[in-house]
């Protein structure tokens, strides 16, 4: 039996071959929380019968059916390239780094149409029960990772799903030996593409991705269930970055509203030669929408810069993972 807690939840997770069709999970996360749940549309007759004072229970209806919440984690250095790739949409295949054990995944900017999840979140009841909720037809709708000082990079996805299905048989996990990455690992460039350079002063970052769909695809002979999701909207991407005023540089930006790469990376351990555990995200244009920095009495100048990601006619955003995953 399980301890009766969230100490005994697990999660697991696997690419669907087909939007909303069960494949069992073969990657388990650990994660901190989620809140992924059966969303239900109910509706009841109104129908007036002689004497009676209340809604019949049996004329109320399940008229539609579909899955929402989140999952929150830390970015660990194995184990994350399948949700990376529902994220950006790019079929990704890891490269093997010379004749070494570290792998690379490039995972560009695409369209995530085909990439839907099946996950598999064990629910433990006070008895050590685990139940089981599988959720079909995972979309990631958005994710938004985070690290500042002494911190840990996490990571929160948004979820779209088509169902909730209480009948599988819920996977034994299993965890190989991992470990996040951290704000020791940390670093930030900005300047020309592919030439970026150290920019100095930044205590914290924070990069959201936001795909918009249209998750309301309810039609007859869908059994009350949604059709997979269609990107409606351009990609949003968006970010902060929390400093210490020690130069202009960003600044500057946002006086002339001038363009920028930045690259946010991670670098772990070496894995082989000259291969560290790395993850990074490559924003080849930005923008600085505010806030210019301030002076709110003797604390030491700290502005918050927002900005906007946007497309520079070649480059596309781009999250790159090196890990000693050989698949996703």
């Amino acid at each position: 039996m399980a301890i009766g807690s969230g100490l005994g939840a697990q999660l697991g997770l696997s690419a669907e071959s087909a939007y909303g069709t069960f494949v069992a999970p073969t990657k388990f996360v650990e994660f901190n929380k989620h809140t992924l749940a059966l969303k239900k549309t109910t509706a009841q007759s109104t129908g007036i019968a002689a004497g009676r004072l209340m809604a019949l229970s049996s004329r109320r209806v399940v008229t539609q059916r579909e899955v929402s919440g989140s999952i929150e984690l830390e970015v660990a250095n194995k184990g994350m390239g399948v949700l990376l790739q529902a994220l950006m949409g790019t079929t990704v295949t890891p490269v093997q780094q010379g004749a070494s054990a570290a792998y690379l995944q490039t995972h560009t900017l695409a369209d995530t149409w085909g990439k839907s999840l099946t996950i598999q979140a064990g629910i433990p009841m006070t008895t050590g029960v685990v139940t089981d909720k599988t959720f079909l037809g995972c979309k990631i709708v958005s994710a938004e990772f985070s690290c500042e000082v002494g911190g840990m990079l996490t990571a929160t996805f948004e979820i779209d799903g088509k169902d909730s299905d209480e009948t599988q048989t819920l996977a034994v996990a299993s965890y190989g030996t991992t470990s996040p990455f951290h704000f020791g690992q940390m670093g930030v460039k900005s300047g020309s593409f592919g030439a970026e350079t150290v920019l100095d002063g930044v205590r914290k970052v924070s990069v959201k991705v936001e795909r918009p769909q249209a998750v309301d695809r309810f039609y007859a002979n869908q059994s009350a269930l949604k059709a997979q999701p269609i990107s409606n909207d351009l990609v949003k991407v968006t970010g902060s970055l929390e400093m210490d005023y020690v130069a202009t540089t960003v600044d500057d930006l946002h006086t002339s509203d001038g363009a920028t790469s930045l690259v946010w990376e991670f670098l772990g351990p070496i894995i082989a030669s000259t291969y560290n555990e790395t993850f990074r995200i490559k924003l080849p244009a930005i923008k600085v929408d505010d806030a210019p920095p301030t002076v709110d009495g003797y604390a030491v100048v700290r502005p918050t810069f927002t900005f906007t990601a946007l497309y520079d006619g070649t480059n596309q955003v781009a999250i790159e993972y090196m890990s000693t995953d050989i698949s996703l």
